[in-house]
């Protein structure tokens, strides 16, 4: 348990240093993302891109566990 907080920990880390080139990447605006924008609300619903994150990690998990 400690070792994978210490690796979360880390990959917040190492995003929050990267984080003005990983803004340009295109997560958050793929293709299947809903945008509701109306004057005085704007709603958002990122579906395709928590699928697409969802699958990465799950990979990566697998990935470590053995």
């Amino acid at each position: 348990m400690r070792r994978l907080l210490f690796v979360a920990g880390a990959a917040l880390i190492a995003m929050a240093a990267f984080w003005p080139w990983l803004r340009q990447l295109p997560f958050g605006r793929l293709p299947g993302d809903v945008v509701i924008d109306r004057p005085g609300l704007k709603v958002y619903f990122p579906w395709v891109t928590m699928l697409f994150v969802s699958v990465v990690g799950s990979l990566l998990l697998k990935l470590l566990r053995r």
